[in-house]
């Protein structure tokens, strides 16, 4: 992805941290069925590997997992909070005119080639995996095996497991870090005092500039 030198993370923790907080990732891939791109949950281990290593299943009959069983590189990518940001939050707008609206975003893109699991026994692995992450803190937590044993043997043969080492991460934390600390003051002070809690959620990241 594009991204400007003042705007790149390259923090491990960080990286890791933002990928794990991600509920929804995207996953995108380019093979002989042209471009697809699968929304998912995803498991991230990140004691595996230099860089972790990303889990997830897709359906069957999702055709993408066909082009990743061929070694196509995949791209994975882990949204995080998002806001605009107008010119009007900048003081220095006063006495310089010359500035424009833009957007101040946090993202993660992980890069690698996955592994396409078909076996029962690690396919069963991920999706119990998966759910005990987001079932965690409810009162009575549902486990994958409080379903009936042949109905759940269904489920399982109707989708394909993916197991992804990343090979390299990139990073954007886009925070104002190129306007002044005055500017930088005064976005995130209008973001705070925003009514729309996505904007609240970015001032946030910015208090920890």
């Amino acid at each position: 992805m594009y991204n400007s030198k003042p705007h790149q993370e390259h923090d491990l923790g960080r990286l890791h941290q933002h990928m794990l907080d991600t509920r929804l990732a995207v996953l995108v891939s380019h093979g002989d069925q042209g471009l697809l791109a699968t929304h998912l949950p995803v498991l991230v281990d990140t004691t595996e590997g230099e860089f972790g290593t990303v889990y997830a299943h897709l359906a069957r009959a999702n055709r993408q997992w066909q082009d990743l069983a061929q070694g196509v590189e995949a791209l994975l990518v882990f949204p995080g909070a998002d806001a605009y940001v107008s010119p009007g939050y900048y003081p220095s707008k006063a006495d310089n005119p010359k500035v424009v609206p833009t957007w101040n975003y946090l993202a993660v893109h992980a890069y690698g080639t996955a592994e396409v699991i078909h076996d029962t026994e690690p396919l069963l692995a991920i999706v119990s995996r998966l759910t005990d992450r987001h079932e965690q803190g409810r009162s009575e937590p549902w486990k994958v095996t409080d379903a009936p044993a042949d109905y759940l043997d269904g489920m399982l043969r109707a989708i394909v497991g993916i197991r992804l080492p990343v090979a390299r991460l990139q990073g954007a934390r886009k925070l104002s870090q190129n306007r002044s600390d005055q500017d930088i003051a005064g976005v995130r002070e209008g973001l705070s005092a925003s009514a729309d809690q996505l904007d609240n959620q970015l001032a946030a990241h910015m208090r920890q500039l």
